[in-house]
């Protein structure tokens, strides 16, 4: 038996034709994995490094046609300006609380519409069913420029026109159906016999929902939330078509002063562009952590 084991050993332990081992070969195919991760960070981050680098650099850095990736000498000007001389005769906070309500809005109010449906959809049976999930791709497939007309004559309609709730309106209905298309997902992977054990240990469909159902699904609910909360903060056409006084505008819309006849204020529109990222990166941080607990804290309450 150990004679006729040996020389399968012999041939496992032999090097492959390019003259490397398997060991080799995984570790060189690890660090060529690892180079490339590197590289697409490095592309990633780049564009957010420029923009925080642009925003402390002196205007004869910035208009210059010499490649300066570290700013030569720091200054806190162009941070200064915008938040002492403001944007359009309103202070810059103005906008940065606008751009709260609505983002912060759209994520409550989508989150809610979208959670209960996706619970709809993923655990009932129903006519229209499967034609109602297909109209969701569809929604998606829509340019929002193309709904930008019907959208508005709707909301002047409504008596919308020109308020913040108009704007979370809007958001609300072009984040929902990307939300409800991914909480569905959550939700069926759900596996029913911890609802049904929850039944029968006496628990009736809200206490089962909130302590069994809304934990588990609550990662893909931080998911699209933090989806919900970048589009609606980002968002520029509708919030310039639909808002007329000035105090009503949001940060992207703001920044669009900048853009001069004369020449652009690049200082300006970096240190505005890095003042908008920090709540983002804030909101992340907030609901990243309830992520990974959302995973096992259903199964565990239930």
């Amino acid at each position: 038996m150990t004679t006729s084991l040996a020389p399968r050993t012999a041939a496992r332990r032999q090097p492959s034709p390019s003259g490397m081992s398997p060991l080799a070969r995984k570790r060189l195919s690890r660090a060529a994995l690892n180079t490339a991760g590197v590289l697409v960070f490095l592309f990633a981050i780049f564009p957010v490094y420029w923009m925080v680098s642009t925003a402390f650099k002196t205007n004869d850095q910035i208009f210059t046609t010499d490649f300066i990736p570290i700013p030569r000498e720091l200054t806190f000007e162009h941070v200064e300006r915008i938040l002492t001389e403001g944007v359009a005769g309103n202070s810059i906070w103005v906008y940065m609380r606008n751009s709260a309500i609505v983002a912060l809005g759209t994520v409550l109010i989508g989150a809610v519409f979208a959670l209960l449906a996706a619970t709809a959809i993923a655990r009932f049976r129903f006519r229209g069913r499967t034609s109602f999930l297909i109209l969701l791709l569809i929604v998606q497939m829509i340019p929002a420029e193309a709904l930008l007309i019907p959208l508005f004559l709707n909301v002047k309609r409504l008596g919308l026109y020109d308020s913040l709730l108009g704007l979370i309106v809007i958001n609300v209905g072009l984040t929902l159906p990307f939300g409800v298309w991914m909480l569905r997902t959550f939700v069926a992977a759900v596996p029913k016999s911890l609802e049904e054990a929850a039944w029968i240990d006496g628990a009736s469909r809200f206490t089962t929902f909130w302590k069994v159902l809304f934990p588990l699904v609550a990662p893909g609910l931080v998911a699209t939330s933090i989806f919900s909360f970048i589009t609606a903060w980002n968002e520029l056409v509708f919030a310039l078509i639909l808002m007329s006084d000035s105090s009503g505008y949001t940060m992207p819309v703001a920044l669009q002063f900048f853009f001069g006849q004369r020449g652009v204020d690049w200082g300006a529109i970096m240190a505005g562009s890095t003042m908008m990222t920090i709540p983002v990166v804030v909101f992340f941080l907030l609901v990243q952590r309830r992520m990974v607990t959302g995973l096992v804290a259903g199964a565990v309450k239930g």
